[in-house]
């Protein structure tokens, strides 16, 4: 196993590498600059001046290696062109923790009732209990998040005001991006939970633990939920890259502070910098998380073991 670590953590540093270098030169490729709309505006000496300080009138390549050289050496990925003297470092490290607070809050709840969900409908095919977790599977996936965002923020904000509209300070301020956020992995694991589990019922070794007598919570806890879960550990992986990824929407719409909000706005005014920092961020943590989930697998399942291909 530790081999096999070491192995995927140099694939890992390759893999970072390819996908610093195709969003460096991808971003640089499409049209207009960091300075947008301003740029009409402005004298040819303060462009000149700007482009000067940051470097955007050399030739790409020669960007290229400056920027790679300061982040292999200093492990710094630049400056940010919208918040001038930000460091892109500096933002993630301080930011990272607000979208990790909410999209692990939505994760914790809605993975456990997801699983319990679609286990649930599994047991109780065909009655009105697997009709209702249904629709609540269908509204979780074909539903947007930011429809979810308004009609919670108009629900319990507006009408009940029982919880802020946005903003970002205490718990009560996570609750409502948490309740839009966690209704994706509700559904989706709910609607795997169910196949894997009618598909474990089936087996039969089912059929020989019933046969032997034991009962019915002890079947579904050591043999249907431990084998029916391993096909959604694979969702982990994704999901755990989610925890940052997924409140992109979210952030915006709730105001929130997170690194979600800050790769919007860097996209919006071809921020590179930020743009390619966050990108690569979110790369690792992918990457990262298909890594836990391999060595979780092994965890669950004791037969699963690394073999030398």
């Amino acid at each position: 196993m530790l081999k096999y670590i070491v192995k995927r953590s140099l694939m890992m540093f390759i893999s970072l590498f390819i996908v610093t270098t195709a969003t460096f030169f991808m971003m640089h490729s499409i049209p207009g600059n960091p300075l947008g709309a301003q740029a009409r505006v402005m004298p040819p000496e303060v462009i000149e001046a700007y482009n000067e300080k940051y470097g955007l009138n050399e030739p790409i390549p020669t960007q290229y290696g400056k920027y790679l050289k300061n982040l292999i050496v200093n492990q710094d990925f630049g400056i940010s062109y919208k918040y001038p003297g930000r460091s892109i470092t500096d933002t993630i490290t301080t930011t990272s923790p607000v979208s990790l607070r909410i999209g692990l809050q939505a994760l914790a709840i809605g993975l456990p009732i997801g699983i319990a969900l679609g286990v649930i409908a599994a047991l109780r095919r065909g009655t009105l209990t697997e009709s209702a977790i249904s629709l609540i599977s269908i509204i979780g996936i074909t539903v947007p998040v930011f429809i979810l965002a308004a009609v919670f923020q108009y629900f319990f904000a507006v009408k009940l005001g029982i919880l802020p509209t946005s903003g970002w300070g205490g718990f009560k301020f996570t609750v409502l991006p948490t309740m839009a956020m966690m209704f994706g992995p509700i559904a989706t694991y709910s609607r795997y939970m169910k196949s894997n589990t009618l598909e474990v019922l089936s087996q039969d070794y089912i059929l020989t633990a019933e046969a032997k007598g034991v009962s019915r919570m002890g079947i579904i806890f050591k043999h249907v939920i431990r084998n029916a879960i391993l096909p959604v550990i694979t969702l982990l992986g994704p999901q755990i890259a989610a925890v940052f990824t997924g409140s992109f929407v979210v952030e915006q719409i709730f105001s929130i502070p997170g690194l979600g909000y800050y790769f919007v706005t860097a996209i919006q005014n071809s921020d590179y910098n930020m743009i390619i920092g966050t990108t690569v961020f979110y790369s690792a943590i992918f990457i990262v998380g298909q890594l836990l989930v391999d060595i979780l697998y092994g965890v669950v399942d004791p037969r699963i073991r690394v073999n030398e291909d």
